[in-house]
């Protein structure tokens, strides 16, 4: 179901406080000190020290986009950004025609621009009368509160979602060459790759992975989800619906697919350096007894006169 219609359903029951969240990866790093720098107007002071190196949140106004509100809470005149140093940008509570305005923002402190940005639907429903202090549905979660710790432990489970996304499909790119190159050897018996062709697929496989567990911080459990039982439910919650257990062990699996193929080509690569050189070997020596028997031939020859 589309978010927005979502949100209208829940505004039809006399729900207004229904926010969309939209996470998008533009780009593979973002520079955090230089987005605060000039949004400190917006910017909202981290919880703890870690959180103030790997993501940041901005708080605009709906009415002034440089004002900042006095109340934490989102409201319905305001929204959020949740910026990851990764790559990853979630808007909380933009309208569609504004989000290339928010996204502006961000990219002018970005690198490793993308062709194809990421994105995705979700959105977060507040009603202070929930008699638990969560409910989950289909691409909606619903909270008995909605204040800046929910706004990042949401945004900490989609912008890793987002990102892991772009991180398969590489993946899933480097599984379909790999793939093509095991047909080609099939039927031909041979492939053509060169060694630096391989070592590149080495190193971006190696990269991948180490993005995933270093720079997502996916094993990390959000420092809000530590210290509060109702936070650590969301981020559970969030992080079970989204599946990011089960697509990480995938991309673990096809990773570990390319590995096994790298390694392959490499004894291949290396079996045909060896026997490169055993030729130039015989062949030198072929060469040497052909120079010592002309010397003969030439000394004989010599004499004979």
């Amino acid at each position: 179901m589309d978010v927005r219609t979502i949100c209208a359903s829940f505004a039809k029951r006399n729900r207004p406080d229904s926010y969309p969240s939209r996470p998008y990866f533009p780009c593979t790093y973002i520079d955090l000190k230089g987005l605060v720098a000039q949004n400190q107007y917006n910017f909202i002071q981290p919880n703890s020290r870690a959180s103030a190196t790997n993501y940041v949140v901005l708080r605009y106004s709906e009415v002034d986009s440089l004002g900042l509100e006095s109340s934490l809470g989102i409201g319905n005149n305001c929204c959020c950004m949740v910026v990851f140093h990764y790559g990853s940008v979630v808007l909380f509570n933009v309208n569609d025609h504004e989000v290339d305005g928010y996204l502006k923002i961000v990219l002018k402190h970005a690198s490793g621009l993308l062709s194809e940005m990421r994105k995705d639907d979700y959105a977060v429903v507040e009603k202070p009368t929930l008699e638990t202090w969560m409910q989950g549905g289909l691409d909606y979660i619903m909270l008995k509160n909605l204040n800046i710790d929910g706004i990042r432990t949401i945004g900490s489970v989609l912008g890793q979602s987002i990102a892991l996304d772009y991180y398969i499909r590489q993946v899933d790119g480097m599984v379909a060459e790999f793939t093509d190159i095991n047909r080609g050897m099939e039927e031909n018996g041979n492939f053509t790759m060169k060694r630096k062709k391989l070592f590149q697929l080495v190193g971006k496989a190696n990269s991948n992975l180490a993005d995933v567990i270093l720079k997502l911080g996916f094993f990390d459990r959000s420092d809000i989800a530590w210290k509060n039982a109702n936070y650590a439910q969301i981020w559970e919650y969030l992080r079970d619906e989204y599946e990011l257990t089960q697509r990480f062990a995938s991309l673990d699996f096809k990773l570990k697919f390319v590995e096994h193929n790298i390694r392959f080509l490499q004894e291949i690569l290396q079996n045909r350096k060896s026997d490169f050189l055993e030729w130039l070997i015989i062949i030198l020596i072929g060469v040497e007894i052909l120079i010592s028997v002309y010397n003969i031939v030439r000394e004989s020859a010599i004499t004979s006169l």
